[in-house]
């Protein structure tokens, strides 16, 4: 997800206020890129492996969850994980999604069944799934046990970090009778990952800063992915020592800092500056903003290797890529 469960939420609900759309496209398109990306083109996928998933799993709730048969009917009510059913070649098992399950494109096509934070339980219950897949935030967990005593199963996933992404794709495989894949597609966005880390290695590493809300400002700190992300792509995220993913913090810090690049997500070419209170950090008022579309990087899932890659060449103007 987007930083952190109930951070998410907040920010997408944001976002969407202020009109703010991310874009889709296909999963094909996404392997395509990836496959391209790690210097495999005309490599076939890996064959799925057998529909069963016999395996007893636990989620990040610490609870079993076991299937004789991958799950058919699924509703995933997290962004991630629902971007991750459709990049594994299962998004047509998908009988609805969250509110703000908004890419690949198919996934708009899902039934819409809310938040995934205070999940509708009744109208849950009413598609009649053989699996529910939620964020595994303590506010989910009345809607666990709830699921649970209608007989419906749910895995529950807390996907904040790279490391985190790696065991739920290959958990989702397993679960859904397709490890072949699930394996295929996480392999790729690793090996994405370590060619833009070695790239950079040996760079200069600028110093930089990356707000989430201008007005707050929160910016993005050591315990989210994008801290991740900035160091594979080689910056210095001068929050990286604030443990939380998206702390709060004041301009007047940010301007003490004094980063040499601001980091901007948006989309297109209409992004809205910085508010006026930014022009007090001294990158900001030279203008070196860098613009990153949220596309590639919105959440620590299928797209974090093309995202990382994005990041290296806008930070590193010229950067060649193997």
């Amino acid at each position: 997800m987007f930083f952190r469960s109930v951070e998410f939420w907040r920010l997408a609900a944001i976002r969407r206020s202020r009109r703010a759309r991310i874009v889709g496209v296909a999963s094909t398109v996404l392997l395509g890129a990836l496959i391209s990306c790690n210097g495999e083109k005309g490599t076939p996928a890996p064959a799925a492996s057998s529909t069963r998933a016999d395996a007893t799993q636990l989620d990040d709730f610490g609870r079993a969850i076991s299937f004789q048969t991958a799950p058919q009917r699924v509703v995933s009510l997290n962004p991630t994980t629902t971007e991750t059913i459709f990049a594994i070649g299962a998004g047509s098992r998908l009988i609805g999604r969250s509110h703000w399950d908004e890419w690949p494109s198919a996934a708009k096509a899902v039934p819409d069944m809310g938040n995934g934070i205070g999940v509708n339980v009744e109208e849950v219950v009413a598609a009649h799934p053989d699996l529910v897949i939620l964020y595994a935030s303590e506010d989910n967990r009345a809607a666990a046990d709830r699921l649970g005593s209608a007989g419906i199963a749910t895995l529950s996933l807390k996907i904040d970090r790279v490391a985190d992404f790696k065991r739920a794709i290959r958990l989702l495989g397993r679960v859904l009778g397709d490890s072949a894949k699930a394996a295929f597609v996480e392999d790729s966005v690793a090996a994405t990952l370590a060619r833009v880390s070695r790239a950079t290695s040996g760079l200069p590493h600028p110093t930089v800063v990356w707000p989430l809300i201008d007005a707050s400002p929160m910016v993005v700190g050591g315990g989210s992915f994008l801290n991740e992300l900035l160091n594979v792509a080689g910056a210095s995220n001068i929050y990286s020592g604030l443990s939380q993913p998206s702390p709060l913090v004041s301009i007047e810090d940010v301007a003490a800092r004094n980063p040499d690049l601001v980091i901007r997500g948006g989309e297109g070419g209409s992004i809205a500056p910085l508010s006026g209170v930014w022009r007090a950090v001294p990158a900001v008022a030279r203008g070196h903003v860098i613009r990153i579309p949220l596309t590639m990087v919105m959440r620590p899932s299928v797209q974090m290797g093309a995202g990382a890659a994005v990041l290296a060449r806008a930070l590193h103007p010229g950067l060649e890529l193997p």
